[in-house]
């Protein structure tokens, strides 16, 4: 966010620039990183638009830190690249405050829908039956993706827009682009709590407590099936046995003997492999079994998903961290001292990892979600999505 916050230092950085002249590497170094944020955020978006399987709930919630990280790469990172290598503004000043709205705003709803994706993974996880329930409630879905993109605006936009109003005087310099309260200690303080500070924190506590769940399921079951492993191989070893002589009959038809006698052996099962079933009809204790085994395989397949849900939420969310501390902290500090004890390379390098984390998400998507994986494929290689189905399962 906040490349917005270049502050008087461009002008001086322009002089260096020229004396050094690094300035074709660096338009080509951010001209890619502006091409592969736009390029990667927009597959995310074509993808879930000519792809049903992806329009669940909680991709919904992709699809909106996507259109944000696209609006980083395409609108955000552009306007900024003739600014940061001639260290001056020349857009106008209406064109200006559009663009620090846009970047705050851009920046701070992906972080905000990082939290909404924590938040609707920790519900997925830890209540799972209350989630499964409201799983196609997709209205409930767009109305908190419309609410983080209204609580990004309130955070900066106002402030933005109106500060030197109320302030009734601009410290803004004639070429300059910047926000009226860049070094206003106390509101950076309030509002990088509530963008970054909360939010950090809320995504921590959403990725432990999905980890403690799945720590405890995963003792529960061992501890239901350590103890009895033996009987309960013996259980399903009946119950497999059975299951082939119920089905062993149109064999048994070509001599009546062989037929009596594997009635016979099938009673003898049912009496003597299961305790307490002998009561029961041989089509309903199949049922039973059938009904038990489903159970336990769905049981499994849950907590391998929940698994594959945690660690990839882990991944994104650290990412974030990395990307996102480095600037807050620094934001907070320069502006206590007026931009005296930073350096402005090291502010600067910092902010730039914000953007760099809008052109990373959407790398992140196909290796921590199968569904993602399954269409950039479709996409990008059709030929072979239809030859080898089984490579992206």
């Amino acid at each position: 966010m906040h490349a917005a916050a270049c502050g008087g230092a461009c002008t001086y950085r322009a002089t260096i620039l020229t004396a050094i002249n690094p300035r074709p590497v660096l338009a080509t170094l951010m001209a890619l990183l502006a091409l592969a944020t736009v390029l990667g955020n927009a597959l995310v978006v074509v993808a879930f638009a000519v792809d049903r399987s992806l329009r669940s709930r909680s991709n919904f919630f992709f699809l909106n830190l996507a259109v944000a990280d696209l609006l980083v790469g395409g609108f955000c990172i552009p306007l900024y690249i003739p600014y940061i290598l001639t260290g001056e503004w020349k857009f106008g000043k209406g064109l200006c405050k559009l663009w620090l709205v846009t970047d705050y705003l851009v920046c701070t709803a992906s972080v905000f829908n990082i939290v909404l994706i924590s938040y609707d993974r920790f519900i997925s996880v830890t209540r799972a039956v209350t989630y499964r329930a409201q799983k196609s409630m997709t209205r409930n879905a767009i109305f908190k993706m419309a609410l983080v993109w209204v609580a990004a605006f309130l955070l900066y936009g106002p402030a933005i827009i109106s500060w030197e109003y109320v302030a009734k005087r601009s410290i803004l310099p004639r070429g300059e682009c910047y926000a009226e309260f860049f070094y206003n200690w106390y509101f950076l303080m309030t509002a990088s709590i509530i963008e970054f500070f909360t939010p950090f924190v809320s995504v921590t506590y959403f990725n432990l407590s999905i980890y403690i769940n799945i720590q405890k399921r995963n003792s529960l079951r061992n501890d239901y099936t350590v103890p009895s492993q033996d009987g309960l191989e013996m259980n399903f070893q009946g119950r497999k046995k059975k299951h082939v002589i119920f089905f062993v009959k149109p064999a048994e038809r070509r001599s009546k003997k062989r037929k009596d006698q594997g009635l016979s052996t099938k009673q003898n099962s049912l009496s003597l492999d299961v305790p307490g079933t002998q009561d029961l009809p041989p089509l309903q204790l199949d049922l039973r079994t059938k009904a038990d085994l489903a159970n336990t395989v769905a049981s499994r397949l849950r907590l391998s998903r929940d698994k594959r849900l945690a660690k990839s939420l882990a991944i994104i969310v650290c990412v974030f961290g990395l990307c996102w501390a480095p600037y807050t902290l620094l934001m907070i500090i320069r502006a206590a001292c007026h931009g005296t004890c930073i350096q402005h390379s090291l502010y600067e390098t910092s902010f730039w990892l914000l953007w760099l984390n809008s052109a990373i998400n959407p790398i992140l998507y196909p290796l921590c979600h199968v569904s993602f994986r399954k269409a950039f494929i479709k996409l990008l290689c059709p030929g072979k999505a239809k030859v080898h189905p089984h490579m992206y399962m």
